[in-house]
């Protein structure tokens, strides 16, 4: 099995929703009196055909939080302020960290209750829904179809963020040999093509050497992003400490989509040989998410200082664009954006093929099942090109996909999730862990409301200006 498509499994999207029902049968009736099957390891009982090392999944997890997010995190800090921006990224870095770890160790307890190896996320969801207070039960049924919604509006947004991404990189380099500017609708068409052809590739093996290609375009454009930003820096105290306090669900939207990396993580914990090291004070997640907060502290407070109120929703577009290592590195990591799409194209493709089409075509032969997955496909390009084209603001895409959808996977989620786990025994409204759970989905509901708000008010406002 492909990591890819261990991200995949774990997210959901290669299988429907488990019933409950099911699940909820196999429980031990010896169980303890806490609820907990004491004898029943998960982490054990995981069937796994190429485990990681602790190594591995570092670098994986290094992998899966370093993409477009960070080059978006100069103008996240002249959002903030610099001060503040760097403060509030740790802060933020702590909290989606934080609840990394709630979610694992609550899916971890309710497949010991189960005695399951593992859950998806959609099937947690729906399962703490079952065990958990009384007044969530009615809405267990809804669980995985809301889990799923937010799954697929999260990486159609990221799709519809790389081809904005690509358009506007490809426009800055080629207005500088064209004596006709065109505009960025005009380059996305141009992409329209490809980006079809990509996204109906359905073995991700064949990704794979393409991927590894990406990965290697993603270093060298870091280092070439590095060769920039540090030099002839103007006086650190030029750049405002705090920025418009309006402005900062902006920027809290931005640095969410950028450092909370959920999907990545649960299926890196499903297929390490020892999960057991991963939530360890010094284990995997903690360094990676460390190690991952200080690259984007780094390139906001460099990319801001560098550029101040002049930088742009991709740092890619301040480089000098007339000197050809600009034209190369830009063209190439727009070649690196590409390429990651037909990946992330394939999750939301896979949820709703999968969860909602596939089982209407169980009479149909093969052909007939062939020509309706390669039209879904299709149509979820058009309508990624189509969102492009309306809201071509990169920037405020990427607030808005961070604040309505990773507020709720990342943060709200994995709270009701470890509340409903450990519902009655360990949460209750006499316990901490209770009104810290219900303090945690407050910050995802406010995050959520205000992001998203704020993202779609100044989407409106650039809209009707005319100014992107």
């Amino acid at each position: 099995m492909t990591q890819e498509s261990i991200k995949l499994e774990a997210i959901g999207a290669n299988k429907q929703p488990t019933e409950a029902s099911e699940l909820l049968d196999k429980r031990d009736p010896n169980k303890t009196e806490n609820g907990v099957v004491d004898d029943y390891d998960p982490h054990l009982h995981r069937e796994v055909e190429s485990p990681t090392t602790n190594a591995e999944t570092l670098i994986h997890l290094l992998k899966g939080c370093l993409g477009t997010g960070i080059l978006a995190m100069p103008e996240a800090f002249k959002l903030s302020g610099m001060i503040n921006g760097i403060i509030s990224t740790f802060l933020i870095g702590a909290l989606c960290t934080y609840c990394l770890h709630v979610l694992v160790k609550a899916q971890y307890v309710m497949c010991k209750k189960l005695r399951v190896a593992l859950l998806t996320y959609p099937d947690s969801m729906k399962i703490a829904c079952d065990i958990g207070p009384t007044c969530l039960r009615g809405f267990a049924p809804y669980a995985p179809a809301l889990t799923n919604f937010f799954l697929i509006f999260y990486q159609m947004g990221i799709c519809c963020v790389y081809v904005v991404f690509v358009g506007q990189n490809l426009k800055y380099v080629f207005d500088e040999y064209t004596s006709t500017k065109y505009s960025l609708i005009v380059y996305m068409l141009i992409v329209f093509v490809p980006f079809v052809l990509i996204i109906c590739i359905k073995n991700l093996k064949l990704l794979a050497p393409f991927s590894i290609l990406a990965n290697v375009i993603t270093l060298i454009t870091f280092g070439v992003v590095c060769y920039y930003i540090f030099q002839n820096l103007e006086d650190f105290s030029d750049r405002p400490a705090v920025g418009s306090l309006s402005d900062y669900p902006l920027y809290f939207g931005t640095t969410l989509f950028s450092l909370q990396a959920v999907g990545v993580v649960i299926a890196l914990e499903n297929n390490m040989a020892t999960p057991k090291s991963f939530r360890q004070p010094m284990g995997v997640l903690n360094i990676g998410m460390i190690l991952v907060t200080v690259i984007y502290v780094g390139m906001g407070m460099m990319g801001y200082w560098q550029y101040g109120d002049g930088i742009k929703s991709s740092i890619t577009m301040n480089f000098p664009i007339a000197e050809i290592l600009a034209q190369v590195i830009i063209l190439s990591y727009s070649l690196a954006i590409y390429i990651s799409y037909g990946l992330q194209g394939y999750v939301p493709v896979q949820i709703m093929w999968t969860n909602y089409i596939a089982k209407h075509l169980e009479d149909a032969n093969a052909k007939k099942k062939s020509f309706y997955e390669y039209l879904l496909r299709i149509v979820c390009v058009i309508v990624t090109f189509v969102l492009a084209m309306t809201v071509p603001l990169l920037g405020l895409f990427i607030s808005l996909v961070g604040s309505f959808c990773l507020s709720a996977l990342g943060i709200a989620f994995p709270a009701i999730i470890e509340m409903c786990a450990n519902w009655p025994e360990k949460s209750h409204p006499k316990t901490l862990l209770f009104w810290k759970d219900i303090l945690l989905i407050g910050i995802g509901v406010i995050g959520l409301s205000a992001g998203s708000y704020s993202a779609i008010y100044a989407i409106a406002g650039k809209l009707a200006s005319g100014d992107y």
